[in-house]
């Protein structure tokens, strides 16, 4: 990749987000309302009793939490056809804990994902509508409850195993994201595809038609080989950003450091290097649940980063 553009005080800026965050808080130089990128996390699949107040949220920097996950299966893990129910953790992620954490941040939003690899004993969920038009009517009417509920503002889309072929899953997903936002009920949607030729020719299929409507493309870098080096992390992204032509591709890391490029083996230096060049759109992780007991380092990293002014 070409040398960074970087002036060198926000080189000194960034080096010292990578290695020292806490001295990236008190001396960047962006002021905390500053223009910056935008910061997503999972939260809540995995039931260690996080809460959105546990994870650290630099100001001026617009976060995303995503509950992990609405389902269309039942509490026996049998499909619903589009009957979504919650299967996040819900004593600690409630309604009031949504609406609290979004009054304190004007910046915060919250997302609802839906599907997920596995269900309550560790079944695999599948995308297996019955047919396109009972499917989005169910799930129109069970997901608009939620979001209602919850305070919602967008969902993730991450259905990872499929029972439909690639034309009946952009008809349904591409239809339940357009109905709900003509109607107000989201603001904006993402996607949360992985290079997979099965889950490519689904997401690439619902791209084609409804790509417009796509707010996000949720990458799931890590699901890549651990390990990945910074020079294929790069020529991943550019590919990716090439098959969802035209979208915020964002980038990725897994917490726990199990996939993927790590944040400790050269993320943030793709990340540099990505956002030196106009292209860095945006970091996510997976998830919240495992960073905890890290004391949320990356998040804080990621975000010192994502409030470096270009």
């Amino acid at each position: 990749m070409g040398q960074s553009k970087l002036s060198s005080t926000v080189q000194l800026v960034l080096l010292l987000s990578l290695f020292a965050p806490q001295a990236s808080l008190s001396l960047s130089s962006p002021s905390p309302n500053a223009p910056s990128g935008l910061y997503r996390e999972y939260i809540g699949a995995e039931f260690k009793g996080v809460r959105f107040s546990d994870v650290p949220i630099r100001p001026g920097v617009e976060f995303h939490f995503i509950l992990s996950f609405a389902i269309d299966y039942d509490s026996s893990s049998s499909p619903t056809n589009g009957r979504f129910n919650v299967f996040w953790d819900t004593d600690n992620l409630t309604p009031t804990q949504v609406a609290s954490i979004k009054s304190g941040n004007s910046k915060v939003k919250v997302a609802v994902s839906l599907g997920g690899a596995s269900v309550g004993d560790g079944s695999t969920v599948y995308f297996s509508p019955s047919d396109t038009d009972s499917w989005v009517s169910n799930a129109v009417s069970s997901l608009t409850a939620i979001i209602k509920q919850y305070h919602l503002d967008g969902i993730d889309i991450d259905y990872e195993s499929f029972r439909a072929d690639p034309d009946t899953f952009a008809e349904c997903i591409g239809r339940l994201i357009s109905t709900l936002k003509s109607r107000g009920v989201i603001s904006f949607a993402s996607i949360a595809p992985y290079a997979d030729d099965a889950v490519q020719s689904h997401y690439l299929a619902l791209w084609s038609r409804y790509g417009h409507l796509i707010d996000y493309v949720n990458f799931q870098f890590y699901a890549y080989d651990a390990g990945t080096t910074v020079s294929q992390f790069i020529g991943y992204f550019n590919e990716q950003s090439q098959n969802y032509g035209g979208g915020k591709v964002l980038v990725s890391f897994i917490s726990d450091g199990s996939g993927g490029l790590s944040p400790a083996n050269g993320f943030f230096t793709a990340c540099g290097r990505l956002k030196s060049e106009g292209k860095l759109h945006g970091i996510f992780a997976w998830c919240a649940d495992d960073s905890k007991a890290e004391g949320f380092k990356y998040e804080k990293q990621s975000q010192a980063l994502l409030a470096i002014s270009p």
